[in-house]
């Protein structure tokens, strides 16, 4: 009951801008090395906000990782990606701290997982933790820093989250010790029309200039727009005393002739969430080789969003013609502060011709209908409505068996899955039907599914436009290992091998030792790798691997060597 209150204490909404007051204090600094960010909350990544903070390592691995309170160990997680290892400790105040790129545990918690791993013979798991079994104290050595799963050099990153509901909190509202007296910047602003699509158009770019310390204003100072409706986005970042990295900010929000009118904080995403900010930022612009945009409006279909509408959303009605002044302000946590200042007029121009294609709009389900493609779009596909073109052609692959359909645009975001469907152009055995994939080619990448059929067509689901076809699949993957059969490996410290596919879409890899499975790492989707231990005693030895592909196909390789 005491922490159930405790929880509630925390967790109140302070009154003025609804930011609750977060326990300062009780985090401690995970590392014993002073705090220097790399990344923050809700810095913008490719695909999704960044849901924590990169502490930087000096560039090193395997410093000492520290409980940043106490609790128990709840969760572990071990992916090829994303985390790579991590460590979730839950503590008596609500929230959960989580630790990832992690190398080892320490040595009791490494020795349970490893025996965990060959228990359900999978190298990739998440395991949950019952209270008691790893009791952790504030302070106590969890784990050594490393640059495991999906990260582009060492560091450690560092989530708060509520622990009822694991949506992710900004660690620095904790009051981490983190000097910060820098102001955020602005370095250009957008404006758009927002009587169309926000995918359909280029925004208008204007510099900034300084005015103050605190605040900037544009070139020119009042801005004549054609459009009765338009909306703002600017590019800004921040940082922290003593850093030169460009991390993201905490809030911005947009003034219309002094009053609030939309805002938006990096304080609380959950991570069936973070893929929005797709639709937070100018999903176009950035697509086509641009800088982030963030929005200053919120789009129709971006649900649970971080944004708070004052008078409105953020898309300003300009239709009378007169100067209405736009303040934009950009703020980090501890509240350091730059102003932008413009103003802007209506000055009618024509509008430009609608552009070709069905109209699809966010939080309604609808479809397109041709005679061998078909495609429906969901309620919670789409950010803002958009026309989506539709046009095909022959496609020239010869493993292809049927045309080749583009379905709107690489630049237009998509939230869910789509569903797609095609009918084949010739008869074909039931065999080649189980090795068929569908392909998509979209923004100079290529994937593949495996498709399920309904009578005559085939269907699969992609969470992105582009051009799509079906193809067959009949190319089993490649199983290259880095020693030769008969090889003797006394000195070796480890063995590789890497598996690799037609189609980059390799499905299963399982590897065996005398008939038993061996844990093989994964880090990276590159390299699979196995320090010899004592599952590997000195003797003669055969390892089999066994590989499968998205469509079905499979290879298995047999080497023998001695230990």
């Amino acid at each position: 009951m005491r922490c159930i209150l405790f929880s509630l204490l925390v967790l109140t909404v302070l009154e003025g801008r609804g930011q609750r007051d977060y326990p300062k204090g009780y985090f401690r600094n995970p590392l014993d090395i002073p705090i220097s960010l790399s990344g923050n909350f809700g810095e913008l990544r490719a695909g999704h906000f960044h849901m924590g903070l990169d502490f930087k390592t000096n560039q090193r691995q395997n410093l000492r990782v520290y409980a940043a309170a106490g609790g128990y160990i709840a969760r572990i997680k071990i992916e090829p990606g994303g985390f790579g290892r991590a460590i979730y400790i839950n503590h008596p105040n609500g929230f959960t701290t989580v630790y990832a790129h992690l190398n080892d545990f320490y040595p009791a918690l490494e020795a349970y997982v490893k025996g965990k791993q060959y228990e359900l013979e999978s190298w990739q798991v998440y395991l949950e933790l019952p209270p008691g079994l790893f009791n952790v104290k504030k302070g106590d050595f969890i784990a050594y820093s490393g640059n495991t799963g999906g990260s582009g050099g060492p560091h450690l990153h560092f989530e708060t989250r509520r622990t009822e509901d694991d949506v992710n909190v900004n660690p620095l509202l904790f009051g981490l010790p983190l000097k910060d007296d820098t102001r955020p910047r602005i370095l250009r602003l957008a404006m758009y029309d927002r009587t169309r699509s926000v995918y359909e158009q280029s925004p208008r770019i204007f510099p900034v200039r300084a005015a103050s310390a605190s605040a900037l204003i544009t070139n020119p100072r009042i801005i004549k727009s054609g459009s009765p409706m338009v909306s703002f986005a600017v590019t800004a970042y921040d940082t922290h005393s003593g850093s030169t990295n460009l991390n993201g900010i905490y809030e911005g929000l947009l003034k219309v002739n002094g009053k609030e009118e939309e805002s938006f904080k990096m304080e609380a995403i959950s991570y069936n969430d973070t893929r929005y900010l797709n639709a937070h930022i100018d999903y176009r612009y950035k697509s086509g080789g641009g800088p982030y945009l963030q929005h200053l409006s919120e789009l129709p279909g971006y649900l649970n969003s971080i944004y708070s509408k004052g008078n409105g959303s953020g898309v300003i009605d300009i239709s009378d013609g007169g100067v209405h002044d736009i303040a934009i302000v950009v703020r980090d946590v501890n509240g350091n502060a730059m102003t932008l200042n413009t103003q802007v007029q209506y000055e009618y121009q024509a509008p430009p011709a609608l552009p070709k294609g069905k109209t699809f709009y966010p939080l309604m389900l609808d479809g397109f209908e041709a005679e061998n493609c078909e495609f429906y779009i969901g309620e919670k596909c789409l950010y803002d409505s958009v026309h989506i073109a539709y046009s095909s052609a022959v496609s020239g692959d010869p493993a292809a068996i049927s045309d080749a359909y583009t379905i709107g645009a690489s630049y237009i975001p998509l939230h869910d899955s789509m569903l797609v469907m095609i009918r084949p152009q010739t008869v074909f055995s039931d065999a080649a039907k189980q090795r068929t994939v569908m392909q998509l080619q979209s923004g100079g990448k290529t994937y593949a599914q495996k498709v399920q059929w309904q009578h005559e067509w085939a269907y699969a689901r992609f969470r992105g436009f582009g051009t799509f076809k079906l193809v067959v699949d009949s190319e089993p993957p490649e199983i290259v290992a880095g020693f030769a059969n008969g090889a003797n490996l006394q000195k070796a410290s480890h063995i590789a091998f890497t598996v690799k596919d037609n189609l980059n879409e390799v499905k299963k890899v399982r590897a065996e030792l005398d008939g038993r499975w061996l844990r093989f790492t994964n880090d990276k989707y590159k390299t699979f790798l196995y320090h010899f231990d004592e599952k590997c005693p000195p003797g003669k030895h055969e390892l089999r691997i066994y590989a499968e592909d998205e469509a079905g196909n499979s290879a298995v390789k047999s080497i023998t060597f001695n230990r």
